[in-house]
């Protein structure tokens, strides 16, 4: 089957109520928000992605590991939500807040648009990524719930998507920008321990989709390659991809075959 781009323009949407955003800070500017991609109706296979761009919880880095990517699945017929979260200064949990209300979101949305509310997946990139898999192994922040229908919806994703993501907090591979600007320094050693994905895992962790350059110069492939013997210790089915070069933050980069590995891996996705 031919598929042809999706030229729909995003929805832009609020992830709070108005006066109702948790942990308000002046320095929050615009955001949290949400940018939804739903394809074309022809094109669509009931999939949703959450979409969290990097940025080393300093900054998001939204077009490039955002909303590119969002129209790549799009033009896929895979549906997308590109989140632009809260960040430093605003410290953990404020990051895990905004990401477990914006699933929540989707999922209402997903259903709304005749998609699959129980496939929604979330995607991360580097410190996207961690923040990606905090919602997919960290208990819920109580501050989540807005008091309305979507609370009842689950903040865990039924399948995770990592590119070049910073996974440990405390081990020497780690990213430790991203990790004094989510936890401040000096940073609480306990909850850093807690917060390293590899440390996380359970046997109930949704499956993972990994892709890593062995010559990331920022985020080392450590983080991927213990991320995934985690995974297969607790039986996590995980696919990994490292590719020998790419560096750090290669996006959407057409030198590199993580889409078309991506798409395929989505399509064999249990339904």
């Amino acid at each position: 089957m031919n598929i042809t781009p999706s030229i729909n323009l995003p929805e832009l949407h609020s992830v709070w109520p108005e006066n109702q955003t948790p942990f308000a800070s002046p320095d929050d500017g615009v955001l949290p928000r949400l940018s939804l991609y739903l394809p074309s109706e022809e094109y669509r296979t009931g999939q949703t992605v959450l979409i969290l761009p990097g940025g080393g919880y300093g900054m998001v880095s939204s077009p490039k590991e955002g909303h590119r990517p969002a129209q790549y699945l799009n033009a896929h017929g895979v549906a997308a939500a590109v989140l632009e979260y809260r960040h430093a200064p605003q410290r953990h949990p404020v990051p895990l807040c905004d990401t477990q209300r914006a699933i929540r979101l989707v999922r209402q949305w997903a259903g709304q648009n005749g998609l699959d509310s129980g496939q929604v997946g979330i995607m991360g990139f580097s410190a996207g990524g961690h923040l990606a898999g905090s919602l997919a192994t960290q208990a819920e922040v109580p501050e989540s719930r807005a008091g309305d229908a979507a609370d009842s919806r689950s903040h865990f994703p039924d399948f995770t998507i990592l590119l070049y993501p910073v996974v440990s907090l405390t081990a020497p591979f780690s990213h430790f920008g991203s990790r004094d600007n989510l936890l401040g320094t000096p940073c609480d050693p306990t909850l850093a321990e807690k917060l390293s994905i590899e440390k996380a895992i359970t046997a109930d962790t949704s499956p993972m989709f990994i892709a890593h350059a062995q010559d990331d110069p920022a985020v080392p492939v450590a983080n991927a390659l213990t991320l995934t013997a985690a995974l297969t210790e607790k039986n996590v089915k995980a696919e990994l991809h490292v590719y020998p070069e790419g560096g750090h933050g290669f996006g959407m980069a057409a030198n590199h075959s993580w889409g078309p590995a991506l798409l395929n891996w989505l399509k064999n996705l249990p339904q």
